[in-house]
C-alpha cells in the first residue's frame, strides 16, 4: 500500500472453515508491509495445532502481534509501522473478553468502546476477520447467549465503520458493503 492517506477498514465474516482467514491474507498481501494480530492463546492441543497451521500459512516476512485483549492498543500502538494491519479475529477477542469480564464486570464494554474508536481513528488500512454467529442454533445455556451476542453486536459495529464488508461461504467471497475489489 503506497497511499498512506488511503486507509480502509475490511470485515471477513463467515461460518467456520469458510474460507475467511485465507481470503483475508489473500487480500492483506497485496501490502508490503503488514501485520499479523493474532488474539488466540495457545491453551490447549488443539489450539496450538491450529495456530501452528496459521503460522505456516502466512507470508513469513510478516510480522506478528499477539494481543488477546488490548486490541486498542496494539491498532494505536504499531498503526506507524505497517501499511496493513490484519486482525484474526475477533471471535477469539470476544471469548477472550468475556472471559476477562468474569473479574471484572466493566472491562467488557470499556474495551469494546476503546477498540472501536481505535478503529475509527487509527490510520492504517485494517482487515478484520470474524465469524458469523446469527445463522446457528440458539445455544442452550446462557454465557452460550451472551457470547453469541457480544459478537453479533461487535460485528454490526464494526460493519457500520468498515468501507467494505465481505461474507464468506464455501471459500467465495460475497460484498455485503463497498467492494471486494483487492486493494490496494
Amino acid at each position: 500500500m503506497k497511499e498512506r492517506d488511503r486507509k480502509t477498514v475490511t470485515l471477513v465474516l463467515g461460518g467456520v472453515r469458510s474460507g475467511k482467514s485465507r481470503w483475508a491474507q489473500e487480500f492483506a498481501g497485496k501490502a508490503e508491509h503488514v501485520a499479523y494480530v493474532a488474539t488466540a492463546q495457545a491453551r490447549d492441543a488443539e489450539m496450538r495445532e491450529k495456530i501452528r497451521r496459521h503460522q505456516e500459512d502466512r507470508p513469513k516476512h510478516w510480522q506478528t502481534l499477539e494481543e488477546p485483549l488490548e486490541l486498542a492498543a496494539v491498532l494505536t500502538e504499531h498503526a506507524q509501522e505497517f501499511d496493513l494491519l490484519l486482525v484474526d479475529c475477533l471471535t477469539v477477542f470476544v471469548a477472550n473478553m468475556l472471559e476477562a469480564a468474569e473479574i471484572d464486570p466493566k472491562s467488557l464494554e470499556a474495551r469494546i468502546d476503546r477498540f472501536l474508536e481505535a478503529l475509527r481513528s487509527t490510520p492504517v488500512s485494517i482487515v478484520l476477520v470474524s465469524n458469523e454467529v446469527g445463522c446457528g442454533v440458539v445455544p442452550p445455556y446462557p454465557l452460550g447467549r451472551k457470547y453469541r451476542d457480544v459478537l453479533g453486536e461487535l460485528n454490526q459495529r464494526v460493519a457500520a465503520i468498515a468501507d467494505d464488508v465481505v461474507l464468506m461461504v464455501a471459500g467465495l467471497p460475497f460484498a455485503l458493503k463497498g467492494s471486494i475489489v483487492v486493494r490496494p
